[in-house]
């Protein structure tokens, strides 16, 4: 029997070397008081190995997606809670919520994105307090008096409102730029300072946001909106809403002219393919035309991150389009039946290809082929889309997406959803996720380069730490280097990079992988490489590779090569579970079996725990209660690296 305590090997004490974001935001003094005031002699030796090293040594995780009362939706749901609230629970104060609960994170995070829906930016303050330019209209006058009703009132006229979003008939004095517009502006202002007061470079950065909520028919295409800068460029152009365009193209045009006029940058992270009824990788623009090379050269500009996990579920895949993936169903219970307002049509096989991500990645290779440009060649971040204002998303600390969630006793039973004669309950919602960022240091512009150039990794709510390398000549000794991170830098490129077609077309990619799992968390299960490529027939291809798993000296795979179950100790009765089983950090170097030098390939890493409590079962322990048999009571905590790409001589 494996003892609870964790043995690191050497790579474990490697990354644990190169990586102290597990007690993150404890440190003292800004990056400038961080730095030597020294100027280093030159010489052709040092005695320290870690001098002259310009690379990432230190993930740091946060939340790219989370909205305050200043979002519409959030605040007729009853969030009361500011964007100040929102970061002084992100670095570790204790807070009241908005149903009057105190909460506290386990741990302070890194960063925090305040992603507020742009259209209606803080309008429903007005709307609430009866503001006499919104009251004049009937429908607006009606959720005025749901929301002072609060509960079910308050819930069902956020529908109404979403609904009306995606539909296009918003009460016209919300959308007239003469009304809503000084509101709109004053609260982004109030915003950008907030977000100034609290960012702390080297400790915490409170990096500026939004969110663009395009949701045509209710097909989910929103994208949050992120910049590198500070408040002096943002405050010179008021964000592009979906209410001046739902398209696109028309977002990015925008942000072409943000950044002509105030020389800032920006990118956007699309979220909830899994909502977008196969409209977020779909073979044409948003106009209906075919997808061209200018279309693909912006979108791989801009959108170089997606969302692959929050509380309303996973985009990774499913399994009609993978079924040789026995971890295919994760985060799809309740997701599955339609768009984000489960209106216009149900959700088909035929437009899973096109909406979640491992396929919109291979569609991405194909594109890659044909106009010469990947307009989907994306890494991998996971966020919340939290509308309380807290990222509360550990399982035994959930506070919900929206304040009707937040913890009671029946919560779970709560339906948020319905439509095409199906309910989406509250216990559907998973507790997720996070964005983990390999950077330079915690700052805005550091954090935001590490997110453009794809060197970083998703996970469903968990804080382990990933390092994912792929180059040509790793070799097992490798795995013995006290400075794990150098090897991998030199002998490659990291997680969102390129690999380079080599002269000898039999050489086949080799990778390097390591994990290490979360101190508060459960054990390692395995580790994956899920490739995907497109064959000389234009086939879009996809396998999945178990390289290192826990118990190695125990569990072998079988005659077909499937891995044994890691196994389960879960005790659902008490909410617990014990580490006997997996192990604490797994690593290894695999090398491509499959590999033919003239196809289009990505490659990601996949990491998963073992079994561990969800947030139902703390639930169901801490109220006494007896969920239905249909609810999730345990769940497989993962990470998902950015990939890395192959691309052939031969091919732009």
């Amino acid at each position: 029997m494996k003892s609870n305590t964790l043995k690191l090997s050497v790579v474990a004490s490697a990354l644990i070397a190169m990586s102290t974001s597990l007690v993150a935001s404890s440190g003292a003094g800004t990056v400038n008081e961080m730095k030597s005031t020294h100027t280093a002699k030159q010489a052709d030796s040092t005695y320290s190995p870690y001098a002259g090293e310009d690379f990432p040594t230190q993930v740091y995780f946060g939340d790219t997606h989370h909205h305050t009362s200043n979002s519409g939706d959030a605040f007729m749901n009853g969030d009361r809670l500011s964007p100040e609230d929102a970061y002084k629970f992100a670095i570790g104060e204790e807070v009241v919520s908005s149903t009057g609960q105190p909460v506290k994170l386990s741990r302070p995070l890194d960063f925090l994105v305040i992603s507020d829906h742009v259209e209606g930016l803080g309008v429903m303050y007005e709307v609430y307090n009866g503001n006499p330019r919104f009251m004049e209209d009937e429908t607006i006058k009606r959720w005025n008096k749901a929301m002072k009703e609060g509960g079910k009132a308050s819930a069902n006229a956020t529908i109404e409102l979403v609904s009306a979003q995606a539909n296009g008939t918003l009460p016209k004095p919300l959308t007239d730029p003469k009304i809503s517009g000084p509101v709109m502006m004053s609260v982004w202002q109030d915003y950008l300072k907030t977000a100034e007061k609290y960012n702390n470079p080297g400790c915490f950065t409170a990096m500026i946001g939004y969110e663009w909520t395009s949701v045509p028919g209710g097909n989910n295409l929103h994208r949050n909106v992120l910049y590198r800068g500070n408040v002096d460029k943002a405050k010179q152009m008021f964000p592009f809403s979906s209410w001046v365009s739902q398209d696109p193209e028309k977002l990015w045009a925008w942000m072409e002219k943000y950044e002509a006029k105030t020389g800032g940058n920006l990118l956007a992270i699309p979220h909830n393919s899994n909502l977008s009824n196969g409209r977020m990788f779909e073979p044409v623009d948003f106009q209906g035309n075919p997808l061209s090379e200018d279309y693909a050269k912006r979108r791989a500009k801009y959108e170089v991150l997606q969302e692959i996990i929050q509380t309303k579920g996973a985009s990774e895949t499913h399994p009609s389009m993978s079924p040789n993936d026995e971890f295919a169903d994760y985060g799809l219970a309740g997701w599955e039946y339609g768009n984000l307002t489960l209106e216009d049509k149900p959700e088909t096989p035929e437009m899973r290809p096109y909406m979640y991500l491992r396929g919109g990645l291979l569609q991405g290779l194909g594109y890659q082929n044909t106009l010469g440009v990947n307009p989907f060649k994306f890494g991998f971040v996971g966020g919340t889309d939290v509308h309380n204002s807290l990222t509360a998303i550990e399982e035994d600390n959930f506070f919900g997406k929206l304040v009707y969630q937040e913890p009671s006793a029946k919560r779970w039973e709560h339906v948020s959803k319905e439509g095409f004669g199906k309910k989406r309950y509250t216990w559907q919602y998973e507790a997720a996720g996070y964005a983990a960022v390999w950077a330079k240091e915690n700052t805005r512009e550091s954090l935001w380069d590490a997110m453009k150039r794809k060197e970083v990794y998703a996970t469903s709510g968990t804080r382990m730490t990933v390092r994912f390398f792929g180059g040509w000549d790793y070799e097992a000794k490798d795995l013995a280097h006290r400075n794990l991170p150098k090897i991998g830098y030199a002998k490659g490129v990291p997680m969102g990079g390129d690999l380079t077609a080599q002269a000898d077309a039999t050489k086949a990619p080799t990778f390097l992988v390591a994990a290490m799992k979360d101190p508060l968390g459960g054990n390692l299960d395995r580790i994956q490489i899920i490739k995907g490529w497109v064959d000389a027939d234009g086939k879009k291809i996809e396998k999945i590779y178990d390289v290192a798993w826990g118990n190695a000296d125990t569990r072998k795979p079988d005659a077909k090569g499937k891995l044994p179950d890691v196994g389960n100790t879960v005790n659902v009765e008490d909410a617990t579970w014990t580490n006997t089983i997996g192990d604490p950090d797994l690593t290894t170097v695999w090398k491509d079996p499959d590999f033919n030098a003239k196809d289009n390939a990505f490659y990601y890493a996949r990491v998963i725990e073992i079994p561990t409590p969800r947030w139902t079962a703390y639930d169901q322990k801490r109220y006494g209660i007896k969920m239905d048999k249909e609810v999730k009571l345990i769940t497989r905590e993962r990470a998902w690296s950015s990939p890395i790409w192959y691309t052939p001589k031969g091919v732009k």
